[in-house]
């Protein structure tokens, strides 16, 4: 599907995600958030075609990323860092990488969600350009009930206005 990517660096690189590294994932998954992804989820967003990439250093995984692309959006499913390489840039390498995906696909319009107590995550999205368009009330399980989701935007590319006219 998509093309890997070699950063400069030997031994880095960005590259589909596939079943056998799961278990290190899952391990992120787990030590990141309170409600994870289940590894069915990630075997299913593999097996359906999702976008699914790893950030490895070394044979090991640092960073990964789920995105779907239809119908001229694409949709940010989750990005993750491992906690012992955060804010060293690597979100933002992920990210990066999926809109540049997205661009090459065509999308005009890059859409997330994002819990209102995740700033560092905020922090980026805004940095990035994404916009706040929305609220999802109640949308993430939450120690105490449930969280809202922000919605976030990224325009990619203007729609075509010829298209609307025959």
């Amino acid at each position: 599907m998509s093309a890997m990517i070699e950063p400069p660096v030997a031994g880095i690189q960005i590259r589909n995600m596939t079943p056998e590294d799961l278990d290190q994932v899952m391990a992120i998954e787990t030590a990141i958030y309170p409600f994870p992804w289940s590894r069915g989820i990630f075997n299913d967003c593999i097996r359906v075609g999702y976008r699914c990439h790893v950030f490895h250093e070394d044979g090991e995984i640092r960073a990964y990323s789920v995105s779907s692309i239809g119908a001229g959006e694409s949709h940010v499913l989750t990005v993750c860092v491992h906690p012992d390489y955060q804010g060293q840039g690597l979100g933002h390498m992920m990210m990066t990488h999926m809109i540049d995906e997205a661009r090459q696909a065509g999308v005009e319009t890059m859409l997330l969600e994002v819990r209102p107590s995740n700033e560092r995550a905020i922090s980026l999205y805004h940095k990035m350009k994404f916009n706040e368009v929305g609220v999802r009330p109640d949308y993430y399980p939450a120690e105490q009930g449930r969280e809202d989701a922000l919605i976030m935007a990224l325009q990619l590319s203007a729609p075509n206005p010829q298209a609307d006219h025959g």
